[in-house]
């Protein structure tokens, strides 16, 4: 038999990277377990530390926060925009603190955070009907929560943008994945972002299967479509809307509100509700305002529970003269 190629120089074979890749991700989930064991008390505490960081008027997240402020609330006073800045910043940072526990901790220990719920009655017909579900869930509360609730109720494959490193991705899957013991297949299958990840998707949808989308990131240029948030046009993604008119599936809105925080640690009520017949429309436009609509109407129930440090609005349309409204001051 021909011998394998070796590698060039200075490269590591890549079974060897793997193998590295997998013991930092181990790595890096053994120390986000050990500070997950504090209390919770400690960790909101060190939490608000980190908001202290972030909280200054020079860094990255608070320009972006400010700028995405000042589109989405013009008309808010600069004192309250402030005001309402300093409070996302600081939710965030908890937020982080939180999700480091409920990524490392026994899912079932997570679900008893979750004092509501609200709609559950839609995604058990959903199921029943047995045309597939799609869960819209936007950066609002803790998505990573209403995973965690999703998987426990039934299979459950989860759309994600991998990010550049491959470390990071590592732990990512390592976290996100079922804690499950019993022997049994995973009730969570992760799916990246991409050709073949799609196909798997409509396949999942054809045959009654539940999928998760994180509905209110910004695509690449020319994968999505630019639809009205807040005011100002943002690019979004289509996929949903293609999922959704060409298997006929339901979409329903979810997300894990933040509704109290206490010494026990924090409580949610979890939301499930329907989406307007539009999110499906053959004319994107038209699908895209009617998601966008949806996910505004969820984030301005609290504005510090959604993600503004995202630089939602960084692509903008072409032949218009619209700048980057984050350029230079974000960069």
């Amino acid at each position: 038999m021909p011998s394998r190629p070796a590698p060039p120089k200075g490269c590591l074979p890549p079974a060897t990277l793997r193998r590295m890749t997998d013991l930092a991700a181990r790595l890096l989930y053994a120390l986000a377990a050990l500070l997950a064991r504090l209390p919770w008390p400690w960790l909101y505490r060190l939490g608000d530390l980190l908001a202290v960081a972030v909280l200054r008027p020079r860094s990255r997240e608070s320009r972006v926060t400010a700028c995405n402020l000042q589109i989405a609330y013009p008309h808010m006073h600069p004192s309250q925009r402030d005001e309402l800045r300093q409070a996302i910043l600081r939710t965030t940072a908890r937020q982080l603190m939180e999700t480091l526990r409920l990524w490392t901790r026994p899912h079932a220990e997570n679900l008893a955070l979750i004092r509501e719920q609200h709609g559950t009655e839609l995604l058990d017909a959903a199921i029943a009907g047995g045309r597939g579900v799609i869960i819209a869930a936007p950066h609002y509360g803790n998505w990573e929560l209403l995973n965690q609730w999703l998987a426990a109720r039934t299979p459950l494959a989860i759309l994600y943008a991998p990010p550049e490193s491959k470390v990071g991705e590592a732990f990512l899957n390592r976290v996100r994945a079922d804690d499950r013991t019993d022997g049994q297949p995973p009730r969570v299958t992760q799916v990246r972002a991409e050709a073949a990840g799609v196909r798997q998707l409509f396949k999942r949808l054809a045959a009654g299967g539940v999928l998760g989308i994180l509905p209110d990131q910004q695509p690449k240029q020319g994968d999505g479509e630019f639809g009205p948030f807040f005011g100002k046009e943002a690019l979004t993604m289509t996929l949903l809307g293609r999922l959704a008119a060409r298997s006929g599936a339901v979409v329903l809105m979810a997300y894990c509100e933040r509704i109290d925080s206490h010494r026990a640690g924090p409580g949610f009520a979890l939301h499930l509700e329907s989406t307007p017949a539009a999110v499906a429309d053959a004319d994107p436009r038209i699908a895209v305002a009617a998601l966008n609509a949806a996910i505004e109407r969820i984030a301005r129930r609290d504005p510090a529970q959604y993600q503004w440090t995202y630089k939602r609005y960084s692509l903008r349309p072409s032949g218009r003269g619209e700048d980057n409204p984050y350029w230079p001051q974000c960069y």
